[in-house]
């Protein structure tokens, strides 16, 4: 049977813990002279050295040009890896699981203030079961480049399950997600980040004292959006009954102390910048009693829940969700 994680709990042992992550190749061709052997007959075959430079395209380290430029010098087996790296590339439309339209639930738009934020307004995507509530409520935060149909799916994921979520556009104030990720990650890092921050924290409470709420809050997001949720587990105290990142910055040590939220920490198997962070992380919620869950994923990359490229991993991604509703089933009740 495949091995799908490495679970760590704040009762398992320090022993238990394995840090070690699958060593992430260099960005550079040049200091990879032996590439790896495609598997014959695999047209899903992705060059992990590709996989890297991915990674530094997606967040924000290199352009979509140069990534191009990079990947297209390296090859595998015949599979030109231009064509590896234009298979990275969101495919939004492919990997909707739940219609806008789907009976199930209810979705819109709504507007509401953000006192300190880049705008002092924001903008968001409000998903609730059909039914009138009130519903547990979960707030959904993107990746780095805003709103996109990805996690406008991911919320209505969360609709169907029966929470109300509310997805908010940090890019709001700079007139919303543009439509494509190179401009929205481009429109992202010129913010202001401790005021997106405050825009984040702003939607966490319009949340909670929402009228389709009951007030019992949980948080969820994926690479810049785990980074942020772990900073609302470190600033919301108690108003923050659960929080579920997904491969996201660590927050720092002495801010720990301040989590009141249980947490289920989700983390990539190859991810090396993320998962360096995580000992440190570990001792700090150990040492002030904070309840939590790690599970790492062997064989997945970062951003494997997203499945709108091919880094996702469906086994790994399904089993990530599933215990993503049962953990809010459980302490959202």
């Amino acid at each position: 049977m495949t091995r799908l994680e490495t679970p760590v709990t704040a009762a398992s042992p320090k022993t238990a813990v394995s840090p070690k992550t699958a060593a992430s190749p260099a960005i550079d061709a040049s200091a990879q002279p032996t590439a790896p052997t495609a598997p014959l007959g695999d047209p899903t075959f992705i060059d992990p050295r590709i996989y890297a430079l991915y990674d530094e395209y997606c967040h924000g380290r290199i352009d979509r040009r140069e990534f191009l430029r990079r990947a297209s010098a390296l090859s595998v087996a015949g599979i030109g890896g231009l064509a590896m790296a234009q298979a990275l590339l969101p495919r939004y439309a492919r990997a909707q699981t739940i219609s806008f339209t789907d009976p199930r639930m209810k979705a819109r738009y709504v507007d509401y203030p953000s006192p300190g934020g880049n705008g002092g307004r924001m903008r968001g995507y409000l998903v609730q079961p059909s039914g009138t509530g009130p519903f547990p409520a979960v707030l959904v935060i993107h990746e780095n480049r805003g709103l996109n149909p990805y996690i406008e799916d991911v919320a209505r994921r969360l609709a169907v399950a029966g929470f109300v979520a509310l997805a908010p556009d940090g890019l709001a104030p700079v007139g919303g997600y543009p439509g494509n990720d190179d401009d929205g990650r481009a429109l992202q890092a010129g913010l202001d980040q401790a005021k997106l921050l405050q825009d984040m924290l702003n939607s966490a409470l319009f949340l909670k004292a929402h009228a389709l709420s009951s007030g019992r809050l949980g948080a969820t997001g994926f690479c810049w959006g785990g980074g942020a949720v772990n900073f609302l587990a470190t600033t919301m105290g108690a108003d923050l009954k659960a929080s579920v990142p997904f491969y996201g910055a660590a927050p720092t040590a002495a801010s720990v102390a301040n989590i009141r939220a249980a947490l289920q920490i989700h983390y990539a198997e190859n991810d090396e910048r993320i998962n360096a962070m995580w000992p440190a992380y570990e001792a700090a919620l150990r040492a002030h009693h904070v309840t939590f869950e790690m599970h790492r994923y062997a064989g997945t990359q970062h951003g494997f829940h997203n499945n709108s490229t091919p880094r996702h991993q469906e086994a790994a991604a399904s089993l990530a969700w599933e215990r993503t509703l049962g953990f809010f089933r459980k302490h959202l009740a």
